[in-house]
């Protein structure tokens, strides 16, 4: 039997971290002596703590670990692959700050502003696609389950795409987490299509990067209209040319911002 001291020493672990988890249910000490409350732990529940610190180190919370602790190995496994799919996305988005981080620094040493990318403006009359759409709120977030849907839609029925992918934003304002959002597939002609997105005059820009950035580009283009006697006609829509599927990195990412204008 080793005492909390001892314990603490051979697993590397802090005597106030093992009181808490004795308080939370996750490791108990096999003795507690009752004129003292001192804790008392066994050689057999080393294996035990390593575990603990294994798991602690891929970022599963103590509530995860309690849960994972009483569960078989097939649960760890799966709990495992799950957890590492977690974290090469946070690893993802960490590249894509530091590309915005060398973005601000090489903006700010070259023209002494951190906003000043450049948006090159045009007025153009668009044409109408055939599109196969999916329109409900939604967040962000949800974007690849939901053109996953309508992938698996147009295979499913033999609808042959056309390459334009894009998203369309119904709502007077951006709520990130639940959005009047139109996500559509153009189709080629001929081909089943559930409507028509209409050809019409837009304001458009083009954005390479980050898609956390886009306000940039659409900022850039109200600026435009405002400054040149337009209004917004309708509902503006983003179509994206090149994204993280093309296997290039983040700045090559290329993203056409269209809003739909009129005097």
């Amino acid at each position: 039997m080793l005492t909390i001291g001892q314990f603490s020493k051979i697993c590397m672990v802090t005597v106030k971290a093992l009181r808490h988890y004795d308080a939370v249910g996750l490791l108990r000490p096999c003795r507690v002596k009752e004129d003292t409350g001192y804790r008392y732990y066994s050689e057999e529940q080393i294996p035990e703590m390593i575990l603990i610190n294994k798991l602690k180190r891929c970022g599963f919370s103590l509530a995860d670990i309690k849960d994972i602790m009483s569960s078989d190995k097939d649960v760890l496994i799966a709990r495992l692959k799950k957890q590492r799919g977690v974290i090469l996305g946070e690893i993802d988005s960490r590249r894509e700050t530091v590309a915005e981080i060398d973005e601000y620094i090489a903006s700010l040493e070259r023209t002494g502003d951190i906003m000043s990318k450049d948006y090159k403006i045009e007025l153009t009359n668009t044409d109408s696609i055939n599109v196969i759409a999916k329109r409900q709120n939604m967040s962000v977030d949800d974007f690849g389950k939901y053109y996953g849907m309508l992938y698996k839609r147009c295979w499913e029925e033999n609808i042959v795409l056309n390459g334009i992918c894009m998203a369309i934003y119904h709502d007077a304002e951006f709520d990130p987490e639940n959005s009047d959002i139109e996500l559509a597939l153009g189709v080629k002609e001929g081909e089943k299509y559930d409507r028509t997105v209409e050809g019409t005059l837009c304001a458009v820009t083009t954005h390479y990067g980050s898609y956390s950035k886009l306000p940039e580009a659409y900022g850039a283009v109200m600026q435009w209209v405002s400054d040149n006697g337009y209004k917004i006609a309708a509902a503006p829509y983003e179509i994206y040319v090149k994204t993280q599927f093309d296997k290039i990195p983040v700045d090559e990412w290329e993203t056409r911002v269209f809003f739909p204008v009129a005097k």
